[in-house]
C-alpha cells in the first residue's frame, strides 16, 4: 500500500489527514482524525453555557468603542484636544 500523511498542529487540535492506495489500484481511502484538547463534550458544554447574545454585544461593544470615545471627547469643552506645540515656538 502506498500512505501519505499529513499533520497539524492548532491550539487545542491535532489534525492528521491520511491517504491510502492501494498497489493494484483496486480502491483508495482517507481517512481525516481530529483531535481536541480539551475534548469535544467539554467544548460542547462551553458553547451550551455561552450566551450568543452576549458574545455579540461585547463585540459589538469593542467595536463602537473608539468612536464614541472620540464623541465624547469632541462634546468636552474647548473641543478637539489641543494640537501639538509649533517646533519654532
Amino acid at each position: 500500500m502506498d500512505v501519505t500523511k499529513a499533520s497539524a498542529d492548532l491550539p487545542g487540535l491535532a489534525i492528521d489527514v491520511v491517504h491510502r492506495q492501494s498497489s493494484n489500484g483496486d480502491f483508495e481511502e482517507i481517512s481525516i482524525n481530529l483531535r481536541a484538547t480539551p475534548s469535544f463534550e467539554a467544548f460542547g458544554r462551553f458553547t451550551e453555557v455561552a450566551d450568543p447574545f452576549t458574545l455579540w454585544t461585547q463585540a459589538a461593544r469593542l467595536m463602537w468603542m473608539p468612536w464614541l470615545l472620540t464623541a465624547q471627547a469632541m462634546m468636552l469643552p474647548g473641543g478637539w484636544p489641543p494640537g501639538l506645540p509649533h517646533p519654532d515656538r
